[in-house]
């Protein structure tokens, strides 16, 4: 158990420590919600959208979105220091540690998690400085919840990357990924909003309930029931690190 336990710290400093000395990182994934929040949250502030919860003005529905898309894209690209670990071997010695995959997976979670919400945070901070309004009361249990989204987004970056060796390759199909998922989930606008067919294709969208789900926490507003959203961030969550532990186990350095 102790091992165990080592492996995960182990696992969870490295990856702060690279964080912390990669500022670049952090200003590149923060500058892209911070514009669409300067930008498309106060340039159409007094628009009200159809299906917008009433009080709320436009960035104020929109700063959950971003904060969410920061937390999902520096969660999911969390990923890609597994490709560089193969390129320089660390991969083949974590592998071959007496440890357990699981350990492997959970401390890479729990590290690119804790980077996740640390620009997560950043991300908030910006949207309250720009006019955004948060329900204070909110703000620990959506602190959870945007741990809920980084433990999914970063087991299932994990999960994928293990299984590619061109470091070029990984960016490209997150992008494919995850962009086409934070426009059909309600980051930009809300579920009421949408046609008939549409707002089917956000129901089976995972992200749409992560993002309705943070809302309903900073705002106190949602589209979804928030036990709902609850239910099924935990079951991302819990998926995706199991994906990322089988993924791992059949992996070779």
């Amino acid at each position: 158990m102790n091992a165990e336990l080592q492996a995960i710290y182990v696992m969870w400093l490295r990856d702060v420590k690279l964080f912390a000395r990669a500022r670049s990182r952090l200003i590149a994934n923060i500058i892209q919600p911070f514009f669409f929040l300067a930008f498309l949250g106060i340039g159409l502030r007094p628009m009200s959208l159809p299906g917008m919860p009433r009080g709320l003005s436009y960035l104020d529905f929109l700063a959950p979105g971003m904060i969410a898309m920061s937390v999902i894209f520096s969660s999911m690209f969390a990923g890609l220091s597994v490709i560089w670990d193969r390129q320089f071997g660390f991969l083949k010695e974590v592998l071959v540690a007496p440890v357990s995959r699981l350990s492997i997976v959970v401390g890479r979670i729990l590290g690119g998690s804790t980077v996740a919400l640390i620009q997560g945070l950043l991300v908030l901070a910006a949207g309250i400085a720009l006019g955004a309004r948060i329900s204070i009361q909110g703000i620990i249990p959506a602190l959870i919840f945007m741990l809920l989204i980084a433990f999914f987004a970063v087991g299932l970056g994990l999960s994928i990357a293990v299984r590619l060796r061109d470091p070029d390759a990984f960016p490209l199909l997150m992008n494919l990924i995850m962009m086409p998922s934070i426009f059909l989930s309600t980051a930009f606008f809300p579920l009421e909003s949408v046609s008939d067919w549409l707002r089917s294709l956000m129901y089976l969208n995972p992200l749409t309930y992560l993002v309705d789900g943070l809302r309903g926490f900073l705002t106190g507003s949602s589209s979804i029931p928030l036990a709902a959203d609850l239910a099924v961030a935990l079951a991302l969550c819990v998926s995706t690190t199991a994906l990322g532990a089988y993924m791992f186990s059949k992996s070779e350095a």
